[in-house]
């Protein structure tokens, strides 16, 4: 029976579901000290010393470590996930991009409240604790940059003297001819509108663990990461240590939604204190670390416009956006780029002009979140669209059905490049269709009428609707290694690691598919750089695209293996061979077999054909993805708005998905149903927010507000699933796509709810306050709630 395709339950779940996943907290180093961080209470200050006198008395207290006593192994160094732009991007588009450094601990100057200043280690964390507040660190207050216009003004200071201005990154693209679009266009739409900073929160926050072995001085850490390779590269590199000496796990990873696919320096700060003081250091983030010191995100201005004709076809689009990337932008040009390449979304647009400038101010450094740049084209593009529909006096699903993308014009080309800078051709997918069979399970036209009859009761509903595509699968290439064993388990080993994906089930269902191995006899092994030497990481909806189709290529290659075994040992062609019940038997004469158990354990140097392949029999190999292939979808949802309190509740959230051929439907579903809970924290919840000061006035869970179970209705999920030619297996990602329209649509449908009194909701998240005050403006203006003008 085919595995690929099945909702087979998850292989991982048994030991989450029986507390025995085995996260960074959970290792435990005899003798292990702990470490505690000295934050730094002020947005921008100069640091005139470090007096850790008093802090050094307590007992239990081995070190306090200043940037001062690690000289130059504080840094700076290159960033570690700082990237410079693709040749063929950089050779065509030309960004302006800043390259970001990194320290270990602070030296002269803190740069955002929160950053790291001093490690207090003890031997163990509550001592660690009491010690960071016997620290006393001399600051002079700086003058802060806390507003993203203010950092573009000619007089503001400078955050890095060196480079004489606070642009880190700016680009312009486009396609067509947008002056000649907008010049002969019946009408022109334009729009500010704001996606709020947040930040990803993953249940587990960052932790690392490192241990020295005294005897031969090698390194071994765990961190939560989902790039343990890129932390190992990074170790070498600082430390001064072969690679071949570090051994870096990323063990179950309690999510990680991007917060977790950059190098932090407490990742090369806690290993460094591991070798200098000889034995095991341990460090565990707290929720408050978490939100103000991990890297943020979003936080994107766009003032964008439309060329129509009277009859709402789409001429033109122009986007001026600024990005507010706090110290840094410390994945380069990946988020800001992204939010460009994905604007045109999947409607026709023949001329466009897209430019970015992304600021450093005195806030978290910034990096992606689940979507990475996407939600916030969607938000943007969405929400004009929604304002050239009411302007053009169309239907909004009207509208944008007659923009939409068919399924016969794939694949269609924006005439704009991606990241990787090759043409955006997107591949496969039927936009126009997924979009019209959303609202037909929305039941569209009955909740039109529905909004009309509860507008007459007092009651405000609203509909709101929203595309996306998302380019996934980006390389680097990937490899895996699949073995057979004698006791006739199947032993996958790739590098990336999971944080709750589903990893080792949807690699167990291609490599069961491909040998005719039941899933049960499947081990995976990942997220080791030990166990596998190289892996580009967990990110970017990629692991599936990527990481799939090489265990697909090993487990093929492993299959002729053998079979070429076998001919040996049965004396029958290949061709006349197939795998059946852990067993290679004749096709035609089911007696002539031999079970998988004794083949493997037959195969060793000099028998037959497998040269020295030794007990067992094993193949490596891997993917080189030509470049992304395009997921997509729509979401289309009814919400109705309490005028008095600001709340909004999800009455009905209907998606359409595309991930191409779906491995396992149930991990597909859950994805895009977490993802989905995502965007309505962006769309509802979820704001990062900073005074004049750079202080984080949000910086706990009573401010920075989550969704609840509550708040995140069971939504109607369907896949049409059009499959990629850009790989053999014919997937596309899925863990980023649920989230990329939420926030658009979030907004769209309380705009609806609310009539022109909604016309004053530019940003999300859009939260009780806002849709108050919207609402209590419309009242001071005699606008009925609800009405449209």
């Amino acid at each position: 029976m085919s595995t690929i395709g099945r909702s087979i339950r998850r292989i991982e779940d048994r030991r989450f579901v029986t507390g025995r996943g085995q996260y960074v907290d959970d290792v435990t180093v005899p003798d292990a000290l702990h470490v505690a961080f000295v934050r730094s209470p002020y947005a921008h200050a100069a640091i005139r010393g470090v007096d850790s006198r008093a802090a050094l008395a307590i007992p239990g207290v081995a070190a306090v470590v200043t940037a001062a006593d690690l000289g130059p192994a504080n840094g700076p160094f290159p960033h570690p996930t700082w990237f410079p732009p693709h040749p063929p991007l950089a050779k065509a588009v030309d960004p302006f991009t800043r390259p970001e450094r990194i320290w270990l601990l602070a030296a002269e100057r803190a740069r955002y409240a929160g950053e790291a200043v001093a490690a207090v280690v003890a031997t163990d964390r509550y001592v660690a604790e009491d010690a960071v507040r016997e620290v006393v660190v001399d600051y002079e207050p700086l003058p802060v940059l806390a507003d993203p216009d203010a950092a573009l003004a000619p007089d503001a200071p400078l955050l890095n003297p060196e480079w004489g201005d606070n642009v880190a990154v700016h680009f312009v693209i486009g396609s067509g001819d947008v002056d000649r679009a907008f010049a002969e266009a019946d009408v022109v739409v334009r729009r500010r509108l704001r996606f709020g900073r947040s930040i990803c929160t993953p249940i587990e926050c960052r932790g690392v663990v490192a241990v020295t072995d005294r005897r031969s001085g090698d390194l071994t850490v765990w961190s939560s990461s989902q790039q343990p390779h890129w932390l190992r590269d990074a170790l070498e590199r600082t430390l001064g240590l072969p690679g071949d000496r570090i051994r870096v796990v990323a063990p179950d990873v309690g999510g990680g939604f991007g917060l977790k696919s950059m190098v932090y320096p407490e990742e090369l700060l806690v290993p460094r204190l591991a070798m200098r003081l000889g034995g095991a250091v341990k460090w565990i983030e707290t929720r408050s670390e978490n939100l103000a010191s991990a890297t943020h995100t979003r936080d994107q201005r766009h003032d964008i416009e439309l060329a129509l004709d009277r009859d709402g076809t789409i001429r033109g689009l122009r986007d001026r956006y600024l990005v507010d990337t706090g110290i840094g932008s410390v994945e380069s040009i990946v988020v800001p780029y992204n939010t460009a390449c994905h604007l045109p979304l999947a409607y026709r647009i023949p001329a466009m002009r897209i430019e970015c400038t992304s600021v450093v101010t005195n806030k978290a450094p910034g990096a992606a979140e689940r979507g990475a740049g996407r939600p916030e084209a969607a938000f943007a593009l969405e929400s004009i669209l929604d304002e050239a529909a009411l302007v053009l006096r169309m239907d909004r699903a009207a509208f944008r059905l007659h923009n939409a993308l068919r399924l016969d014009e794939m694949p269609h080309d924006h005439g704009i490049l991606y990241r990787d800078g090759t043409p955006l051709r997107l591949d496969a997918g039927d936009f126009r269709g997924d979009m019209a069979r959303a609202l037909e399970l929305l039941d569209y036209d009955r909740w039109l009428a529905e909004q009309a009859t509860a507008r007459a009761a007092g009651r405000l509903i609203g509909i709101g609707l929203a595309g996306y595509v998302e380019g996934t699968g980006v390389p680097p290439f990937e490899a895996a290694n699949v073995r057979l064993e004698p006791s006739g388990r199947v032993i996958v080993t790739v590098g990336p690691p999971s944080q709750g994906q589903g990893h080792e089930t949807t690699l167990a269902q291609i490599a069961g598919e491909i040998l005719s191995v039941p899933v049960g006899l499947i081990r995976v092994v990942q997220g080791d750089t030990f166990a596998f030497p190289s892996g580009g990481g967990t990110i970017a909806s990629r692991f599936i695209v990527v990481v799939g189709n090489a265990v697909a290529a090993a487990a093929s290659e492993l299959r002729a293996k053998i079979l070429a075994a076998a001919e040996d040992l049965l004396e029958v062609a290949p061709a006349d061979l197939d795998i059946v019940d852990g067993a290679v038997v004749a096709r035609g004469a089911p007696d002539v077999r031999i079970a998988l158990t004794a083949l493997a354990a037959r195969v060793s140097p000099g028998i037959g054909r497998m040269g020295s392949a030794g007990p067992g029999l094993e193949a490596r190999a891997g993917f080189q993805p030509p470049t992304v292939t395009f997921g997509s979808g729509f979401h289309a949802a009814a919400v109705e708005v309490d005028p008095e309190s600001g709340l909004v509740r999800i009455l009905r959230y209907v998606v359409v998905h595309d991930c191409g051929r779906m491995i396992n439907p149930a991990i597909v579903d859950g994805q895009v149903i977490g993802g989905l809970a995502q965007g309505i924290g962006n769309g509802l919840f979820e704001e990062l927010v900073y005074d004049d000061a750079g202080q984080l006035l949000s910086g706990t869970f009573a401010d920075y507000l989550l969704p609840r179970a509550t708040d995140v209705p069971m939504p109607i999920v369907v896949h049409h699933e059009t499959r990629s030619e850009r790989n053999p297996l014919g997937v596309k990602g899925v863990g980023e796509a649920g989230t990329v329209p939420g926030a658009a649509l979030i907004l769209g449908a309380v705009r609806d709810a609310l009539g022109s009194a909604g016309d004053a909701l530019t940003a999300v998240p859009v939260t009780p306050g806002r849709i108050a005050a919207a609402v209590a403006a419309a009242h001071a203006e005699g606008t009925q709630v609800g009405a449209r003008r």
